[in-house]
């Protein structure tokens, strides 16, 4: 957890523990995927080369429908590229944006202070994001990025790779235990992932289920193969989640 770029973000936030402050988050998330979905989709690219990346970016405001409560609007834009082996695809390598709220990166990267962002509310045209340049993969951020809204290990290890969809509604219900107590020990979807790591029968039955998905093809099973980025990714940004470390494990494994 970042504190400095916490406490900027949500000064109100800067002494709670990092726990309780993902928890109640996930429960906003709803709220700031709504956000999120406020802005132009026209004028936010999903991705632009790196020379072309202004320092902030303006985008219009969809007209609320009557009636709709107020939702967060995203406070930056993660302007996010694979590292380049060339100056030329340094400067022309594609970059993929992702519209995030200051208080979500700060609770689970270790940033430094982010750019200011101006207060902006729906009674706007528009909202002015400040963009934040960070050398990661932008597939695995986007996996990292659904996360920290929605804190689902489910998701997070599904889109890794195929696995059962009987896995998948085990750890959902493990998690939604943890979810109800936050800060419980030990975590039930934690020690749901551990014992799939220490279980020779469950990983064998998920690496069955992956060799039938792909259909036994090498290069079919490669395409899956997306773990090391998430952990270069995860190592950059300072995610020390344990239970999201867990389901890269498992996907590892």
């Amino acid at each position: 957890i970042a504190r400095d770029a916490l406490a900027a973000a949500a000064p109100d936030l800067a002494a709670v523990p990092a726990e309780f402050i993902r928890h109640g988050l996930r429960a906003t998330a709803p709220a700031m995927f709504a956000g999120i979905t406020a802005l132009a989709s026209s004028h936010v690219p999903q991705a632009l080369p790196r020379s072309r990346l202004p320092p902030a970016l303006s985008v219009p405001l969809r007209a609320p429908a009557p009636g709709t409560p107020h939702a967060p609007l995203p406070t930056h834009l993660v302007a996010v590229s694979a590292a380049s082996k060339s100056p030329k695809d340094e400067m022309d390598g594609p970059t993929r944006l992702f519209p995030m709220h200051a208080v979500v990166l700060a609770a689970h990267c270790k940033l430094t202070r982010l750019p200011p962002s101006s207060s902006s509310s729906r009674a706007s045209a528009s909202v002015l994001l400040p963009v934040i340049q960070l050398p990661l993969s932008p597939l695995a951020f986007a996996i990292l990025h659904s996360w920290m809204y929605t804190g689902r290990l489910d998701a997070a290890i599904s889109a890794l790779l195929p696995v059962p969809s009987s896995f998948l509604e085990r750890l959902a219900g493990a998690q939604s235990s943890t979810s109800s107590t936050p800060g419980s020990t030990p975590d039930p979807a934690h020690a749901f992932l551990a014992g799939t790591l220490s279980s020779h029968t469950a990983q064998h039955a998920l690496a069955s289920h992956l060799c039938a998905a792909a259909s036994g093809n090498l290069t079919a099973l490669m395409e899956h193969a997306g773990h090391k980025e998430l952990w270069q990714d995860m190592v950059a940004l300072g995610v020390c989640d344990p239970g999201l470390w867990a389901a890269l494990d498992v996907a590892w494994e």
